[in-house]
């Protein structure tokens, strides 16, 4: 019989660091209750590859990959060797680093939209610089949005109005505490999919908008014409459209989600896989909406540190050498292929879903069953075998045909536990771990 891991030095850790670190961790993501606490790893001291070992010795096959952010695998040879020969020439420099126009002539060669470009060294503070251009080049203050877009006070003070569908807050369960309330109204969602309600709000704030920031995509693709008929209202209203691809960039296409759908936004914010996890980010864009960028002060002194740099440039080269896309395409097909066997033979209702640079598995359990316990349920039980993953999957280029084998076999008995469970009635008493919360809803799929 299978026994749990033991990830006592973990569960340490994290009592230790709720009593030095507010939330216990620099991001929500990472918390213990995202996973099933208790059971699932807290604490990692190495990763190689498609794994990490965490404090407690075990070994786990990795589907998370820092929330996306590791694209080629953990601890690359190539990208590492790169940041270890820069060191060695210096991390920053007094001086700005050639480094800088050597990335951005790699990204305006790589993503339709970019003609020049603007770094960061994260995804948030990205989406903060392009709603600051998008607010200086139209002389306008309000942005409608749709997704996720990180913890900024510009993009937060969302949350001082109401979900278009659900009329709750859009961000169920983060309350804009120490948001300034004057920027109540500044910025406004919309539902991902809906023409119509987009129109109306572009209506209804006329002359008032100065951009639409959207993730184009995420698990799914968008429905035939949306994102060309949201970039036709974009400029009949003379809105700058920006397309965050910090979460869907890379992996389906190296060029992103607009590559592949062929639909071109005036600005893009990229982050997260650009760099297989050192820190980096960067805003891109027509050289109409960028160029007056150089009047506005936006400025760090760690923005153009040569590691993230070089990072970036060599992750960017080593997708393109490496036939990412097509090798994405086949880990995620071939992935979604064994999960959907495994809900089969065990005969559950559901599928896994949604685009092969990121299978969701979606279980659709008895009314009156909490969701949470199933999702819950289940990462306890590949954690169990040795697999670490939330209920969607984020490949690496390091994943292997046996990572693959031994995640559908892990998943085939999860879910057997799950049916288990629900014909017997006693979910509750498989559950040793505590239930996963839901830190934030996206209005994107």
């Amino acid at each position: 019989m299978t026994t749990y891991p033991d990830v006592s030095r973990s569960l340490d850790l994290y009592r230790r660091a709720g009593e030095l670190i507010p939330g216990w961790t620099q991001l929500i993501s990472r918390r213990s209750d995202q996973f099933a606490h208790g059971v699932s790893p807290i604490y990692a001291q190495r990763a190689k590859g498609s794994r990490f070992v965490d404090v407690d010795e075990n070994e786990y096959i990795d589907w998370v990959n820092a929330v996306g952010a590791v694209i080629l695998g953990h601890a690359d040879d190539v990208v590492d060797a790169a940041v270890k020969e820069q060191i060695d020439r210096g991390s920053l420099y007094t001086l700005n680093s050639p480094l800088e126009l050597e990335l951005a002539e790699e990204l305006t060669q790589t993503i339709p939209s970019a003609e020049m470009v603007r770094y960061t060294k994260g995804g948030g503070e990205a989406c903060a610089v392009a709603a600051r251009i998008a607010r200086g080049v139209s002389g306008r203050d309000k942005i409608l949005f749709c997704g996720y877009h990180g913890w900024h006070d510009w993009y937060q003070a969302a949350n001082f109005g109401v979900d278009p569908e659900s009329g709750e807050f859009p961000f169920a369960g983060i309350e804009p505490i120490g948001v300034p309330k004057a920027l109540a109204g500044t910025v406004i969602p919309f539902v991902y999919g809906n023409l119509a309600a987009l129109s109306d709000l572009l209506d209804a704030h006329r002359g008032e908008v100065a951009a639409i920031m959207m993730e184009p995509a995420r698990s799914e693709l968008p429905p035939a014409g949306y994102l060309e008929g949201v970039k036709d209202l974009a400029a009949k209203h003379d809105v700058i459209l920006i397309f965050d691809e910090v979460s869907s960039g890379w992996r389906l296409s190296i060029g992103g989600v607009q590559e592949y759908v062929g639909v071109t936004p005036d600005m893009t914010v990229v982050a997260k896989a650009m760099s297989n996890g050192y820190p980096m980010g960067a805003v891109v864009g027509s050289r109409r909406v960028m160029q007056p960028a150089g009047r506005m002060f936006i400025s760090s002194s760690y923005w153009s540190d040569n590691i993230g740099l070089i990072a970036a440039l060599t992750t960017i080269r080593e997708l393109k050498r490496r036939d990412a896309q097509r090798r994405f395409r086949e880990i995620g097909e071939t992935l979604r292929a064994k999960l959907n066997q495994a809900i089969a033979d065990v005969g559950l209702p559901g599928a896994c879903v949604g685009l092969y640079a990121n299978p969701v598995l979606s279980l659709k359990p008895p009314a009156g069953v909490d969701p949470r316990k199933i999702s819950t349920l289940f990462i306890q039980e590949m954690a169990r075998r040795g697999v670490h993953t939330y209920m969607s999957f984020k490949a690496t280029l390091a994943h292997t045909e046996e990572d693959i084998r031994l995640t559908g076999q892990a998943a085939a008995e999860a879910l057997s536990v799950i049916k288990s469970g629900l014909d017997r009635g006693n979910l509750d008493e498989l559950i040793v771990a505590d239930l996963k919360k839901e830190p934030f809803r996206r209005l994107v799929r």
